[in-house]
């Protein structure tokens, strides 16, 4: 039988890790088997970014919001924001993973003083375990602090949504291990964005929430302004 050790050999010489092997593995209450990893489908946004660069050069030093359509959709950002040089890099149905594949392309570019993430609700709702989004955002964490030593990250907890309410206690197991991690690391931060989108029976507020029962509207976005304004950096 072949033991762990020439396992692993074997998976290395492939180009496999056997970490996201265990972690794809089918999880009682989320969609089976997991979706796919295909980053390559955001291409086309993501050049988008650099040509928008090309034409507007960013600030110096900004704020980078990366993450998923929640980042996206947040097409007020800078006006709700005004005073910090905040700049939009969020993309379609963005994985963890996908920011992770994309991350000298969305980050390192800036020289940011501060990088604030939402994603991972996309990956729960693909069928991946919540150790797939904890090791997934500390990925990111340790690839900021590799590669820009001092930028803050400010993680904003997976919201709730009536669409995926489901799979929102999954969400909370990710969102707890993401705060622990900030807890104990430096230039770290967790914002809860999630809890004040409930409401007295614990449920997600209609109000805001779109028609798709998945994206926030405007009301949503006024209450996360004024969760995230006291976190940015000056």
């Amino acid at each position: 039988m072949m033991n762990y050790l020439h396992r692993s050999v074997l998976l290395a010489l492939l180009g496999l890790a056997a970490a996201p092997l265990a972690l794809a593995q089918s999880v009682p209450g989320l969609p089976n088997p997991p979706k796919p990893f295909k980053p390559e489908v955001w291409t086309a946004e993501i050049s988008a970014f650099a040509r928008q660069d090309s034409l507007t050069p960013p600030p110096a030093r900004p704020i980078v919001f990366v993450g998923s359509s929640s980042v996206r959709g947040w097409r007020t950002l800078a006006a709700d924001f005004a005073g910090w040089p905040v700049i939009n890099r969020g993309f379609g149905g963005a994985r963890l993973t996908d920011v992770n594949y994309y991350f000298d392309r969305l980050v390192p570019p800036y020289r940011p003083r501060q990088v604030v993430l939402y994603a991972g609700d996309n990956d729960i709702a693909a069928g991946y375990a919540p150790a797939h989004v904890f090791d997934s955002f500390r990925t990111f964490a340790r690839q900021l602090r590799r590669t820009l030593p001092g930028t803050q990250l400010t993680y904003l907890s997976i919201k709730p949504s009536p669409a995926r309410w489901a799979q929102y206690p999954f969400m909370q197991q990710a969102n707890r291990r993401i705060r622990r991690y900030a807890r104990w690391h430096r230039n770290v931060d967790f914002v809860d964005v999630s809890t004040p989108l409930l409401g007295p029976n614990g449920r997600p507020r209609p109000a805001f929430y779109q028609g798709d029962s998945l994206h926030t509207t405007r009301p949503a976005y006024e209450l996360w302004t004024e969760l995230v304004r006291p976190h940015l950096v000056k």
